[in-house]
């Protein structure tokens, strides 16, 4: 039996994102780093010499003046990826894309292409759009409902599946001699139709070594750990203590294997905060500093995109919480509840709310790199997550993590000491999907050979 090992994502965030009010002021980052290849470039390989699983890349497609910097200008992920592919050789590349606001054949065809460019690395994050001001950069007067978005999201990624299996992996025989480019048997149509979309195929783009690109997907609601639970390899999600990230891995795989799936194959990834320094007292130190140095009024502002990116700074501070009615509920509606349920609970002002926001962001992995070697080892070994994510803006920053932290993981046997494979697939330890077309073919070829009935 394989060994279990923790899988490293990287999520690479240029000029900061959200509560990352100040990061771009580093002289290590360059103002442009959110549009320049060579920083993403750079960081992938730091990343891929660390021996890390993926690089991961955020996306939206609203913004507001209050959203965080690196929102405001940056490249689109599949573009930035297929560029990052040609300059790496293991790493696995994957993007936010979502379900709301893209065709299936679009996306399949996208997703194939950098999964092809990379040799089998793509990964996609599937996300049913939470910024409803999306809806007026696509001509629609109002964003999809909560049921809706989710629905689509469902078929949406089937439909995708499908287009990926319209060439079973020998459908092109590319024989000189007979002259046999293509063996037309083993392509496929689709000819889908469903609630939300009409598809006939079949793809035009062969399959990848991995079969297709690995599932990603991110949310926490009941809708979206459906959604999860049905469609993703590997979830991306957020948990403040240990017991929380076991609760969360406990109910995604109850869902999965409700759903007649291996509940062993997902990989859960939250993403964490480390702040390294050379005792754990300079650590809390540096830690006080950050949280110190954000930004009340971009705090304030960043409140706000839950709800629609509703404009807070109207309310008087310290008055109880406003009431926001149904605000949020086309946006993102468990952020949203959360929050109006945080001040309910405990009576708090808008201000004690944006308070709590910026305090809560405290994280767990905070000390010297054995202090935080042995904190990731405990969550990982209780079960908490099989993965995590780090934010990579400051190179020296992530250096301490993959130069101090990693050797005590590697050498306790937590992380693994080289690549798996060359493939996303193979290095998070998932399996190759079989094409579904070539399975029946075999399964009909395995059937044996009725016997014509008599009939006296």
């Amino acid at each position: 039996m394989t060994q279990r090992t923790l899988k490293l994502g990287a999520v690479l965030l240029g000029v900061g994102g959200p509560g990352q009010h100040h990061t771009w002021l580093s002289p290590e980052i360059p103002g442009d780093a959110s549009v320049d290849i060579r920083w993403y470039i750079a960081r992938a390989q730091q990343a891929e010499a660390a021996g890390f699983d993926l690089a991961f890349i955020v996306d939206s497609q609203f913004i507001t003046p209050d959203s965080p910097h690196h929102y405001l200008n940056r490249l689109e992920p599949l573009t930035l990826l297929s560029a990052i592919a040609v300059h790496t050789s293991h790493i696995g590349l994957v993007g936010t894309l979502t379900t709301s606001y893209n065709d299936p054949f679009n996306i399949a065809r996208r997703l194939a292409s950098l999964d092809l460019i990379s040799g089998g690395r793509a990964g996609w994050n599937v996300v049913a759009t939470g910024d409803g001001g999306t809806a007026g950069n696509y001509g629609r007067d109002e964003h999809y409902d909560y049921a809706t978005r989710y629905g689509r999201a469902l078929e949406h990624v089937r439909v995708v599946q499908g287009l990926w299996q319209s060439y079973e992996d020998d459908a092109f025989p590319r024989d000189k001699q007979r002259g046999v480019f293509f063996d037309r048997s083993r392509q496929h149509r689709l000819d889908h139709v469903g609630e939300h979309f009409s598809v006939v195929g079949p793809l035009n783009i062969q399959r990848s070594p991995q079969g297709q690109p690995v599932i990603f997907q991110a949310g926490d609601s009941g809708e979206g750990r459906d959604l999860g639970a049905n469609i993703a390899d590997a979830i991306f999600t957020h948990a403040q203590t240990v017991e929380q990230g076991q609760a969360f891995a406990r109910d995604i795989r109850a869902r999965a294997a409700a759903l007649g799936r291996d509940p062993d194959q997902i990989v859960i990834f939250p993403g964490i905060s480390t702040i390294i320094a050379d005792t754990d007292a300079q650590a809390r130190e540096k830690e006080q500093e950050i949280l110190g140095g954000k930004s009340f009024d971009r705090a304030l502002a960043e409140l706000g995109r839950p709800f629609g990116w509703h404009d807070l700074s109207q309310y008087d501070l310290d008055a109880p919480f406003p009431d926001l009615g149904d605000l949020g509920d086309r946006s993102f509606k468990t952020q949203a509840e959360k929050i109006k349920k945080l001040a309910r609970d405990n009576g708090f002002t808008l201000r004690q709310v944006v308070q709590h926001q910026l305090d809560s962001r405290r994280s767990p992995f905070v000390g010297s790199a054995a202090t935080v070697a042995a904190e990731i080892e405990r969550w990982f070994r209780a079960g908490a997550f099989d993965g995590v994510n780090i934010t990579v803006t400051v190179p020296s920053e992530f250096a301490r993590f993959t130069d101090e932290v990693l050797p005590i993981l590697r050498e306790r046997g937590v992380v693994r000491t080289g690549y798996a494979a060359t493939t996303l697939r193979g290095n998070l330890g998932l399996p190759i999907p079989e094409n579904t077309h070539t399975v029946a073919r075999r399964t009909a070829a395995q059937q044996p050979a009725r016997t014509p009935s008599l009939v006296a």
